[in-house]
């Protein structure tokens, strides 16, 4: 009796694995870029391959860096005889945040005093690009559009899409030149449907490397002011673009000076080398103080439905070294070495450029700002790179400076000067 129940039970179970899964006709998404490039990069057994797409900061014999204020930081933490491991609240560590508005607006900005300003902590800064999509998608004028620069950091248009945004592009960069394309970029602004949602890159622009002057964002605001746009800051390079915090938050400060109501997200990854830790905040710059406890409850209530509440390291590594004045400075200094040997690799490569006398112009290796540049290079070039060099990049010619080292930086400049020469 129990032989047989058992066959049924088992002719049920083959009769069940032989029916096509309910998701069977589920596309393959394409792999992400930046990871199958780095995947790619690891198999290849070449001796001298360069990865020059990665988006983490790496020292001169290319390892990751730990900063000293970071380990620091962690030891206090560590030691720390009243650690727990309890939930953080719902929109995080009060110190982080309060000091995470600090920092991206400055500590004595009347926006703060007034308590026109919230914040969330957040998923990184992916978390925090989201969490305000999110909350424009409930609360802002329905059948906005999120305008995006092109080009842009990859996730940024998937972030707004997912939470039913339609995305466009604004013109920004200007392959002729290499450099900002202000006049596309202004009348794109200005042809735009009122009060659309624009999003701007703070500093270090993603992937570009190109900055607008404080000239050019004088301009942009006085067009999205006339427009009544409303501004979406990502700011994932404070302190990590010029190796200066109060430089890299200008434009942000310059649009709550003129008034802006806008959001403004915040990453740790790079200035903190907290990259597996996702510390990221998400602030709000409000009109009045009547508003702020009001958004601040919504923010709680997506929150709480998405991730509950964010975890609590990397947030406490960093609001222990944001408000510590010893740790703070060691951390400024920290950056300065980050930023630093970024600029000397734009240098270096930008001089063996002119030494080889590659054709073309390159003085846009050492104007560009960040971790990324805009080579230049053209698909064709970037596909022989790769398979004659092992020199990794992304299809559009953006490298990562980081990848670049006293080691590899002239090998890197002979394989561009061979391609662009032999190969325009």
């Amino acid at each position: 009796m129990f032989s047989k129940r058992l066959n049924q039970i088992e002719n049920h179970i083959s009769q069940m694995a032989a029916k096509p899964s309910t998701f069977q006709d589920v596309p393959r998404a394409p792999p992400d870029v930046i990871f199958n490039l780095t995947a790619t990069y690891k198999a290849d057994t070449f001796e001298k391959k360069v990865n020059l797409g990665v988006g983490a900061y790496r020292d001169d014999n290319g390892k990751p860096w730990v900063l000293p204020v970071v380990k620091k930081a962690e030891r206090e933490i560590i030691n720390d005889p009243e650690l727990d491991h309890e939930y953080l609240p719902i929109t995080g560590l009060p110190s982080f945040k309060e000091a995470s508005i600090k920092l991206i607006l400055g500590a004595d900005n009347p926006a703060i005093k007034e308590k026109r300003v919230v914040a969330a902590q957040t998923i990184s800064g992916t978390g925090a690009n989201h969490l305000g999509a999110l909350f424009l998608s409930r609360f802002y004028r329905k059948g906005s559009i999120v305008y995006v620069s092109n080009p842009t950091w990859a996730n940024h248009k998937p972030i707004f899409n997912n939470v039913g945004f339609e995305t466009r592009d604004y013109a920004y960069y200007d392959p002729k030149t290499i450099g900002l394309d202000i006049g596309g970029m202004l009348d794109s602004l200005e042809n735009a449907p009122e009060g659309s949602i624009i999003l701007l890159h703070a500093c270090a622009h993603n992937p570009t490397g190109v900055d607008p002057t404080q000239e050019q964002w004088k301009a942009i605001a006085d067009v999205m002011e006339k427009k009544k746009h409303f501004p979406f800051f990502d700011c994932a390079y404070q302190g990590f673009a010029s190796g200066d915090l109060d430089r890299d938050a200008w434009a942000v400060r310059y649009f709550v000076e003129r008034g802006f109501e806008l959001l403004v997200c915040q990453s740790y990854a790079k200035n903190f080398g907290l990259y597996g830790q996702r510390a990221g905040c998400l602030t709000f710059v409000l009109r009045d103080s009547e508003t702020a406890p009001k958004v601040d409850s919504q923010l709680a209530k997506l929150q709480r439905a998405e991730i509950s509440n964010p975890p609590a390291h990397g947030a406490r590594i960093v609001s222990l070294v944001l408000n510590d004045p010893a740790l703070f400075e060691e951390w400024v200094e920290n950056l300065k070495t980050m930023s630093f040997r970024i600029q000397e690799m734009r240098r270096r490569l930008y001089v063996n450029l002119t030494e080889l006398d590659t054709p073309g112009t390159w003085n846009h290796i050492t104007d560009q700002i960040g971790m990324f540049s805009f080579t230049g290079l053209k698909p064709h070039q970037v596909k022989l790179i790769k398979e004659k060099y092992h020199v990794y990049l992304t299809d559009n010619g953006r490298i990562s400076m980081a990848g670049l080292s006293s080691k590899n930086v002239e090998y890197f400049a002979k394989a561009v000067d061979d391609v662009v020469r032999n190969h325009p």
